[in-house]
């Protein structure tokens, strides 16, 4: 079976695209559109990197208080949590657990008062499932013991409440006392012992840590626990292990992982990636345009050649195969080097930036504005293929109808006025 390129063929398209006396205006469009090729996957490739280093890092904050999957009581109460740990144990996917108390509250100081979670912990085992310990600004989980009515708060929520570690606030719970003044909220003082900063503004702002028995007693669950967190050496395999576990307990239990409570804020994540890289296609289509330009004054310049070639016995398909291959030389050769500049812009990224805020004196991501002081980057390898196959194959398309129209060209009627 003939090959569709053949030496001749590959000859003549890349001659094409080399300059010759008259048609330097054609080699400028062709370097142009290289170029564009070139510019646009350089964009795609870094935006991505950027993306996914944005996505990773808040992420990875997310997961600094949160753990991959919880296993909790159907009314909010856990009584056999020591059986959930055991059983949760023996999972080959898990690889750490730890119990908690959770509810809403009030915290007071004097004249300020802010709403925030109350989480009941025990400092042994929250480090299994949980960083927040690596992200103390002051004190030390260990400060948490039972009985000592002790809190750790997040950064933001100390300065809310104006507190500082060795001050005490008031912790009020939906919980209600019946006195003879009538139903009263039960209320708790609570020593300030450490402050935590996570670098996400739901929890520094709206979560405080105290012992988990100091929070049941509170919430007058006795023994009991809100649920169980869970540890994966997977944590994209939260959802599949969480309900496998919670099947094997008796009764009915409320699974929950970390892709349930910020389902909206991922997928916003998702959809904002995949339309950005829409929108950067836009520069590849652009140059791609430019493809069909040059080749289409490529075809009209090289009618006389065209029709010497076709008396020479070249038949239509072969003079369609010279022009797919000068369009697809000039898309290959501009992914290529967008190839190149995105991946050594993307790995080089925080480096450049910094140089650039040296150099200006300025601050892309003012750390006191911003959580993340420095421009993530983290670059796939799916992600570059797929923009350089699809940057390719959109520049063989284009080629497509310049190279059919110059297999049309009658070599009389291109010859009459030679």
């Amino acid at each position: 079976m003939r090959s569709m390129f053949t030496p001749l063929e590959l000859f003549i398209g890349l001659r094409y695209t080399r300059a010759k006396r008259r048609n330097h205006f054609i080699s400028f469009i062709s370097v142009s559109s290289m170029l564009g090729i070139m510019l646009g996957v350089v964009a795609l490739i870094t935006v991505m990197s950027v993306m996914n280093g944005f996505h990773k890092e808040v992420r990875e904050r997310i997961l600094g208080m949160t753990s991959h999957a919880s296993i909790i009581g159907m009314d909010g109460e856990l009584a056999d949590w020591q059986k959930v740990m055991e059983l949760s144990k023996g999972h080959e996917r898990v690889v750490g657990q730890a119990p908690f108390v959770e509810a809403q509250a009030m915290m007071i100081n004097g004249q300020k008062v802010n709403g925030a979670m109350l989480r009941g912990i025990l400092a042994g085992h929250e480090p299994k499932v949980s960083d927040v310990g690596e992200h103390m600004r002051a004190g030390d989980l260990s400060l948490l013991e039972p009985g000592k009515f002790r809190i750790i708060l997040g950064r933001e929520l100390a300065a809310l409440l104006n507190v500082v570690v060795g001050e005490k606030v008031t912790v009020v719970t939906p919980k209600f006392s019946i006195t003879v003044a009538g139903a009263l909220p039960r209320l708790k003082t609570f020593t300030v012992v450490g402050i935590f900063e996570v670098g996400m503004g739901e929890y520094d702002r709206g979560v405080g840590l105290v012992h988990m028995q100091d929070a049941a007693k509170l919430l007058r669950i006795g023994d009991a626990v809100t649920g169980v967190r869970l540890k994966l050496d997977d944590l994209y395999l939260a959802p599949q292990v969480s309900h496998e576990l919670a099947s094997q307990l008796p009764g009915i239990y409320r699974v929950t992982d970390w892709t349930l409570q910020h389902r909206n804020f991922f997928r916003a994540l998702r959809t904002e990636k995949r339309m950005m890289g829409l929108i950067l296609f836009l520069i590849v289509a652009v140059a791609a345009f430019n493809i069909v330009s040059t080749l289409v004054m490529v075809v009209t310049d090289k009618q006389s050649d065209i029709a010497i070639l076709r008396t020479l016995g070249a038949s239509p398909k072969s003079i369609m195969t010279v022009f797919i291959v000068q369009g697809a030389a000039i898309g290959f050769v501009g992914t290529i080097l967008g190839i190149i500049g995105g991946v050594a812009l993307s790995l080089n990224l925080e480096v450049i930036v910094k140089q650039i805020e040296k150099l200006f004196r300025v601050d892309f991501l003012d750390p006191n504005i911003y959580y993340i002081s420095e421009l993530p980057s983290d670059m796939h390898l799916s992600d570059v293929t797929m923009v350089s196959l699809t940057a390719f194959v959109i520049t063989l398309l284009a080629t497509i109808y310049p190279a059919w129209k110059a297999s049309r060209v009658q070599p009389a009627e291109a010859l009459r006025y030679e």
